[in-house]
């Protein structure tokens, strides 16, 4: 998962391949709470591991819950054991739920009726998302629940309740607002259903009829059999008692499915691929946002399906602008809103209400935020109305604010793929953490662009200088790959002279045949693996240096490691730093940077780095070798070090790493065309 501030997205071009879903984030904290709820072990398989099932999964354990392992694992189940439907005596607690909606509701319900006393607390955003209605709906039972802030609003203080005077008569609950109000107390009201049948009814329209379908579908996987009498009454019935399934999987995200459906539909297929094909979700889903196919389909997406997967390809193009009432696909129906940009005529998109009580204002910040990129928006209570640029000139580069909202910044991220071939910027990428922690990689894993669209910035300097460090700071700031290519000279060397090969002209075909069979890989925390084993020492020592400027001046050596770097250029971007790289191997580079340091202080500096790694230096001798080794990388016939002309120069022999890695981030961030001169 990316976790910096901003994430740039070069202008994209084609898309196809292959893409695995995460779980759904609606089914994985239901069944959690549930396996939580019943008597025995449930294993839960495929469960999604994001921020919501994350504080789902903390808050269960301090209800007494056991489970087993810690966190969830890839590719492993994860084992709930549940108490039973009654909470060890004396239980206490002060719950931190962040912006889950999904572990909020349901848990503030299953708690109310269960017993303890609990503080429900959460993030700023979870403070302004209401839980009235909910609130109200328990009260009536003789549940006692009170606000600690705003009324109407978490944080809540939950404490014991006194059934005494409950009737029989049906617990309603307004149904216009929130489908997480009904969902919560369909699964609580099942605790006090030992004797007798509850009835619920609900007030008004219920919206996201859907979400309350997956809700019914698992509490019957768990023994509980409500009677839905046409989604205005709902009738559990006496007897009522949760029985662990034993097993259960969880479907991935359907809501999460429909930015590939989209990404299918807009991007022209990448050469050799049938489009975009989607594992983890199919026809059979008990889902109502798998009818976001049909919505695609309306607009001109091919779509096939099987029982587990989705295969999406552009049909008619451009895509066809709808009318349609969103009431079934709340979530996904968002990216809608960006298939709308790519769309013939204008797209309403109506009875969505919902959204103005989601983790933002839904609504209002799609209609900023496509705003931005040149549409024309027009926005109500409960629809929104988007007509495109009316041309590739009426595009902008936009910088998006995400509100801490997962489903706003991997919608926009389809915005990459405009007409204008303009990049856009994704503020707080890490905000998908919520449902689709891995979304912006399985993005670029199936998306493609012409390389020289892949922005490169390029740090050269002699050895010493601070480049690499410069380099990979830079690299993270930005989340781009990194490529360091002295390392890779220093790699050579280093395999060669393990192999037996004598450092010579006469081995050097030798010496490149054998790199090019090498697996390499630069980690993100300045790791260097070669074929899976952690070489980062033993490249760093004097001899391997010398060895560097040795095999980097054979001409077949370079030639077989320049496949190797130009495969570095990757989305989303790359930091290379070296010593030709902005002359040689990526001219064309957007940034150059020549970075120098005197002699003197590149020395101390490379003493300082070896003696805190625990290898043996010498001052006099260090001094020596950056004099004579500057001398042999200027001199040599092939790529002599030396600045691009169009490089910005940059001594930092007084100045600091975190001074010059801000240097580098202002001369890149003013050649952006969203950076805040740019836009205003």
């Amino acid at each position: 998962m990316y976790r910096t501030a901003f994430l740039d997205l070069p202008a994209l071009a084609t898309a196809g391949g292959t893409v695995s879903l995460p779980g759904s984030k609606s089914i994985s904290n239901r069944v959690l709470l549930l396996a939580a709820l019943s008597q025995g072990t449930t294993s839960i398989h495929d469960l999604l591991d994001s921020d919501d099932t994350r504080v789902m999964l903390a808050g269960l354990k301090q209800l007494g819950c056991t489970i087993t392992p810690d966190a969830v694992t890839p590719g492993q189940p994860i084992a709930v054991t549940g108490i039973g439907g009654q909470l060890p005596a004396g239980t206490a607690a002060t719950l931190f739920l962040g912006n889950a909606g999904t572990a909020m509701r349901p848990l503030t319900a299953a708690l109310a009726l269960l017993g303890g006393n609990f503080e429900m607390t959460g993030v700023p955003r979870m403070y302004e998302r209401p839980i009235g209605d909910l609130v109200d709906a328990l009260r009536q039972l003789g549940c006692q629940i009170d606000y600690l802030k705003d009324a109407g609003f978490p944080p809540l203080k939950i404490g014991q309740p006194d059934f005494s005077a409950w009737s029989d008569a049906p617990i309603q609950v307004r149904g216009d607002v929130s489908s997480q109000f009904l969902t919560a107390l369909l699964m609580a009201l099942p605790l006090l259903a030992a004797d007798k049948p509850i009835t619920i009814e609900v007030v008004g329209e219920l919206i996201s009829k859907p979400y309350i379908h997956i809700t019914l579908e698992l509490l019957a996987r768990f023994g509980i059999q409500v009677r839905n009498e046409s989604w205005q009454r709902f009738v559990i019935p006496s007897g009522s008692r949760y029985q662990s399934p034993g097993a259960i999987h969880v479907e991935a995200d359907a809501s999460s499915a429909s930015y590939f459906i989209a990404l299918g539909a807009l991007a022209a297929a990448t050469p050799g691929q049938p489009g975009v094909r989607i594992l983890g979700v199919g026809k059979d889903s008990i889902q109502g946002d798998i009818r976001f196919v049909e919505a695609a389909q309306a607009m001109g997406a091919q779509v096939e399906s099987g029982p587990n997967w989705l295969q999406v390809g552009r049909g008619a193009w451009p895509l066809k602008a709808i009318d349609l009432d969103c009431n079934h696909i709340p979530d996904a129906a968002m990216t809608l809103g960006i298939m709308a940009l790519y769309a013939q005529g204008t797209t309403t998109l109506r009875n969505i209400a919902s959204w103005r009580v989601k983790e933002t204002d839904r609504i209002a910040a799609m209609a900023c935020e496509l705003r931005k990129l040149g549409a024309t928006v027009e926005e109500g209570a409960d629809y929104i109305r988007i007509t495109p640029p009316a041309s590739a000139a009426g595009w902008k580069a936009a910088s998006i604010h995400t509100y801490d909202d997962h489903r706003v910044a991997m919608c926009f991220a389809l915005a990459a793929f405009n007409p204008a071939g303009l990049p856009v910027r994704i503020e707080d990428p890490q905000c998908v953490g919520k449902t689709f922690p891995d979304f912006f990689e399985s993005l670029f894993a199936v998306c493609d662009t012409p390389a020289q669209q892949i922005p490169v910035i390029c740090i050269d300097g002699p050895s010493g200088s601070g480049k690499g460090t410069v380099a990979a700071q830079v690299a993270e700031r930005l989340g781009y790959h990194l490529l360091d290519s002295g390392a890779l000279y220093r790699i050579t060397g280093l395999v060669a002279t393990r192999a037996g090969m004598a450092l010579e002209a006469a081995n050097a075909e030798r010496i490149a045949a054998l790199i090019a069979t090498q697996r390499l890989e630069f980690t993100p925390d300045q790791r260097v693996l070669v074929n899976g084993e952690d070489v980062s020492l033993a490249i760093r020592s004097e001899e391997a240096g010398m060895n560097a400027s040795k095999v980097s001046a054979f001409p077949a050596v370079r030639n077989a490691l320049l496949g190797v770097q130009h495969a570095f250029r990757a989305l989303p971007g790359l930091v290379a730093d070296g010593r030709d790289m902005g002359t040689v191997i990526f001219p064309q580079a957007p940034l150059k940077v020549y970075l120098t340091a005197s002699v003197q202080c590149r020395a101390e500096r490379r003493y300082k780095q070896l003696i805190s790694k625990g290898l043996p230096a010498n001052m006099q001798a260090l001094f020596a070798d950056l004099e004579a080794r500057d001398a042999r990388d200027m001199d040599r016939a092939a790529a002599p070090l030396k600045p691009a002309e169009d490089a910005l120069q940059l001594d930092n022999s007084t100045g600091t790493a975190e001074e010059a890695v801000q240097q580098v981030m202002d001369w890149w961030t003013a050649r952006q065309p969203f950076a805040p001169a740019a836009q205003g």
